[in-house]
């Protein structure tokens, strides 16, 4: 049985809404289903439309850069959104925001799978990153506020399981759905897989998640909220778009002027707090124990891990040749590992926690390295590259999982909410920025020919393996 904590109100804020009752054992797992599946989705849906561009380009006669779009901006408006989200749902609730994220998520899905052309289907893609980030901060957010102790742990456990194994189900599933092709549905099902699912979690959310999330009436720092809106659109819109357009110069303008926006947010955020408003941030949650460095060391490790799917996608399918089915199924043994050590490291003895979770790094980056020497020769993916595959996922999921729930721990109930933001966020950044930068390194490297491209990927596993290090010396002070 889990406990539940009632949130008390930060300064300056009201708090409605009685405590939420403890749960028994069957409600927090049909809690946990619903608010985990929701993620799910929302983590899929980054990934699976990877291997169905070429049915789209074929279909729909689309442009390089729109197809661009297509995949990039459900990210971008994600990734922009997230924390709007999690202010929503402070102000809202986080049952009433998750379920009209949903919503939205699960119509957009629907309107994708119906798109008639490239401007529609981009259009829809933007309207299921808004969907996600409304839903997405509140997974965690509840998490936090409904389960303490050991239970919290656990579900934290299961969310970083979810996210991993999000990424891997993409790849996976969006082959699949492709190669079936049913009833002609061709890349359209990659969306429409989206509706039954989501259908369901509406007809059962509303009575399951708990109805009396303790709301807080906050007022909204609409100066800055837009401009840190502004800033990361900045940041991500010419790492999503600039490689494949060669980097022009309103690139590397846009990449400078995000770095002003962040500058002026600061600025923004210190006049909100002296004249005794609510930044979009709280003070207190940014000086929670550890919880800036663990954002740093989580967006170090997501953008690594992404970016490493990433290459590793290009490698298989375009190197080795293998079909996009084949290469997803590849990734099985990098996401199940890290599903597992996520779920499980709390078998390893509480002294040793700590000192886990730099040594997990340590392990994936070894594991990167050396996958990246067997590879580049253009070797074929055997069972020796598996298993590497395999540590990669448990030193990740080690230090991934862990690492997170000792520091959202440390973090008051009434600050949930900017702690989720905060975390979830930097997560998104990191992979969007590690696809970006890792993909840039990878394709620079690359030559014309299939053992050069090969020669690539150890030369970008070793930048890979050496950031990862970086992520570990964070860790190692985020852990203490």
């Amino acid at each position: 049985m889990t406990q539940t904590l009632s949130p008390k109100p930060a300064a300056g804020a009201q708090a409605t809404g009685a405590a939420p009752p403890a749960f028994d054992a069957r409600r927090t797992l049909a809690i946990l289903a619903v608010i985990l599946t929701g993620q799910f989705m929302a983590v899929l849906d980054a990934s699976i439309v990877n291997v169905a561009i070429p049915s789209i380009r074929g279909d729909l006669h689309t442009s390089g850069s729109a197809l661009q779009l297509i995949v990039a901006g459900y990210v971008i408006a994600y990734a922009v959104l997230l924390v709007t989200g999690a202010r929503l749902g402070d102000r809202f609730t986080q049952r009433r925001t998750f379920i009209a994220g949903l919503a939205l998520f699960t119509a957009a899905s629907l309107a994708c799978g119906l798109a008639w052309d490239e401007t529609s289907l981009i259009v829809f893609r933007f309207a299921q990153g808004i969907g996600a980030a409304a839903m997405v901060p509140q997974v965690m957010t509840l998490i936090q506020r409904n389960f303490t102790g050991n239970a919290r742990a656990k579900a934290l456990s299961a969310y970083s399981a979810i996210i991993s194994g999000g990424m891997v189900a993409g790849q996976v599933l969006g082959g699949l759905i492709v190669n079936a092709d049913l009833f002609g549905s061709s890349w359209r099902g990659v969306f429409l897989v989206n509706v039954p699912i989501g259908v369901v979690l509406l007809l059962v959310a509303p009575r399951v998640l708990p109805a009396n999330t303790a709301r807080f009436d906050r007022a909204v720092d609409l100066p800055g909220l837009g401009m840190l809106t502004l800033s990361v659109l900045l940041l991500v819109l010419p790492l999503v778009l600039g490689h494949e357009q060669d980097w022009p110069l309103w690139t590397w303008i846009t990449l400078g002027a995000s770095v002003l926006g962040v500058a002026a947010f600061v600025l923004i955020e210190r006049a909100v707090a002296a004249r005794g408003g609510e930044p979009l941030f709280a003070r207190r949650a940014l000086q929670a124990p550890g919880l800036l460095l663990t954002a740093a060391t989580l967006f170090v490790v997501m953008a690594t891990f992404g970016g490493w799917m990433f290459v590793m996608a290009i490698h298989l399918q375009s190197t080795l040749g293998y079909t996009a089915l084949h290469a997803g199924l590849l990734f099985i043994p990098l996401g199940l590992t890290f599903a597992l050590a996520s779920l499980y490291w709390e078998h390893v003895p509480a002294r040793f926690h700590a000192t886990m979770i730099p040594a997990g790094l340590v392990l994936a980056a070894a594991s990167m390295v050396a996958l990246g020497m067997l590879q580049r020769d253009g070797a074929e993916f055997g069972v020796v590259a598996l298993i590497l595959f395999g540590f990669m996922g448990i030193g990740n999921g080690l230090a991934f999982s862990p690492l997170m729930t000792r520091t959202l721990a440390k973090v008051p109930m009434d600050l949930a909410a900017d702690a989720s933001g905060i975390l979830v966020t930097n997560v998104q950044l990191g992979i969007v920025v590690g696809i970006a930068c890792f993909g840039t390194v990878f394709l620079g490297l690359a030559g014309s020919t299939a053992l050069s491209a090969a020669h690539a990927l150890g030369g970008t596993a070793i930048a890979e393996g050496v950031t990862v290090l970086v992520a570990a010396a964070l860790a190692t002070r985020a852990a203490r």
